[in-house]
């Protein structure tokens, strides 16, 4: 398989105050097409660090990162948030949809930063994931309206809009109730049986198990895999 992520040596360090803080401490990851891999550790291990770099969130302080075949170690600002916007779909714990938008232009924001793409295909493009992913019914209603399951359902299909080459997922159940966590899981099950791949950070040894791979970080460090 091509890898779609390959990462050599990733550092990151903060600078709190007059103390240096290493976040990550010389990190090799890859990641292959239509890999689905989960990475965990404890709080402060490193491992949402490591997922903002690979996302291109964030840049490593050294070493050296390409996504889907893109040298973007060096990259910064706009050039960097232009490969994010065409190489990377997320999902957050918390969710991250505007609150006066409706589901369908929720779903459709991130056509509409890119540009070059008219209303009514950005409108078409939501709603047929929205019925993709069971929420073809609530097209109209806006986030306070929907169920945390729900909420996270649309997080994914706004994450998949673009049609990144790879899905993050931080902590994608840690606000959902048991129930909607398992719908949620069954979600990203289905989206990697359909070829997508897919990066889920977690603490829950039981949503890591859902993935074809485990990546432990423990001090900025990998500490193991599985």
């Amino acid at each position: 398989m091509t890898a779609l992520i390959s990462a050599r040596g990733l550092t990151r360090t903060y600078r709190l105050g007059r103390v240096d803080v290493p976040a990550l401490r010389g990190v090799d990851v890859e990641l292959a097409a239509g890999e689905f891999v989960a990475i965990t550790g404890p709080s402060g291990s490193g491992k949402s660090t490591l997922m903002h770099i690979l996302g291109c969130l964030d840049t490593a302080t050294s070493g050296h990162y390409a996504i889907d075949g893109e040298d973007v170690s060096r990259l910064r600002g706009k050039a960097l948030a232009r490969v994010r916007n065409r190489k990377v779909g997320f999902v957050f714990q918390t969710f991250n949809l505007m609150p006066r938008l409706t589901v369908e232009e929720n779903v459709a924001l991130p056509l509409r930063y890119r540009g070059g793409i008219a209303r009514l295909e950005r409108r078409a493009r939501a709603r047929r994931l929205l019925e993709r992913l069971g929420l073809g019914d609530r097209i109209g209603h806006r986030p306070d309206e929907l169920s945390g399951g729900q909420r996270q359902r649309v997080a994914i299909a706004r994450a998949l809009i673009g049609e990144p080459a790879i899905l993050m997922a931080d902590e994608p159940t840690g606000n959902l109730d048991s129930q909607a966590g398992a719908q949620v899981l069954e979600t990203f099950d289905e989206l990697h049986r359909a070829g997508h791949a897919i990066v889920l950070v977690t603490h829950d040894p039981g949503v890591a198990a859902r993935a074809e791979r485990i990546i432990q970080i423990a001090d900025g460090r990998i500490a193991g895999a599985a």
